[in-house]
């Protein structure tokens, strides 16, 4: 199996740690290209359901990283760089390194599944997390300067796999795709909405995205909610002055 031929090529290269990695990174190919649904299913058996290790988080998010990177049919060099400097800022050059050989590893290989991916971090991620990890694979797709249909499809599946409904994913895609009423759709509120309604929606909204509800050590993913945060601020504020609301 691919686990321990890559366990067997780490501890030749970097010793122990080396093996530990190759084996995770061996695990999950194992299990996103393997056509046996028990295979797949080995791959998680020995994780606890209610929590998600450090390392299997980032494998997994790495693959969802390599899945709209190639969404347009092409590998962006400012994209994988938006990737790799979001591992360098949270992990330390070393380990970042170490992760990013993993992923380039992964990217080389066939389609990776987003539902398996997805799937298995709806069953093991707070809702807030998931609504940032959306976040996080907009700005990568945004990194090369624009956001092509493709990337914005691929995002709405995955959004769909990790049980975020439409309206959620709207509001997250206003905040990257610029469109008419742009600030009502972050609110997820028509422009017909009243000011009562409006005003409802912003602190619904602000509950939701309040850093503090995001429960996880990522920082990328903290700053996302930061960000996300303040974008739902802005909206209402826009809204503010044009409708005269104190």
């Amino acid at each position: 199996m691919i686990k321990w031929l890559g366990a067997v090529v780490g501890f030749f290269l970097r010793g122990l740690s080396g093996a530990v990695l190759g084996f995770f990174a061996g695990s999950i190919i194992d299990g996103f290209f393997g056509n046996n649904k028990s295979n797949a299913r080995s791959v998680f058996q020995d994780y606890t359901r209610a929590n998600v290790s450090p390392a299997d988080f980032e494998l997994n998010l790495l693959s969802l990283c390599s899945i709209v990177i190639k969404a347009d049919g092409q590998v962006s060099q400012s994209e994988m760089d938006y990737v790799r400097q979001y591992f360098v800022s949270t992990y330390g050059k070393d380990k970042a390194n170490a992760i990013f050989r993993s992923f380039n590893e992964i990217n080389k290989k066939g389609e990776i599944s987003a539902q398996r991916v997805c799937t298995f971090l709806a069953q093991r991620t707070r809702y807030e997390v998931r609504l940032q990890l959306l976040h996080f694979l907009f700005g990568i797709a945004q990194a090369d300067g624009t956001i092509s249909n493709p990337e914005i499809q691929k995002i709405r599946e995955i959004a769909g796999y990790l049980r975020v409904p439409l309206n959620e994913f709207d509001s997250i895609k206003a905040m990257f795709v610029k469109s008419a009423n742009n600030s009502y759709k972050i609110l997820d509120v028509p422009k017909s909405a009243t000011d009562a309604e409006v005003k409802k929606a912003y602190r619904e909204m602000a509950k939701k995205y309040h850093p503090d509800r995001v429960n996880t050590q990522d920082e990328a993913i903290k700053k996302g909610a930061e960000e996300k945060f303040k974008q739902v601020q802005t909206a209402y504020e826009t809204i503010q002055k044009e409708r005269g609301l104190n």
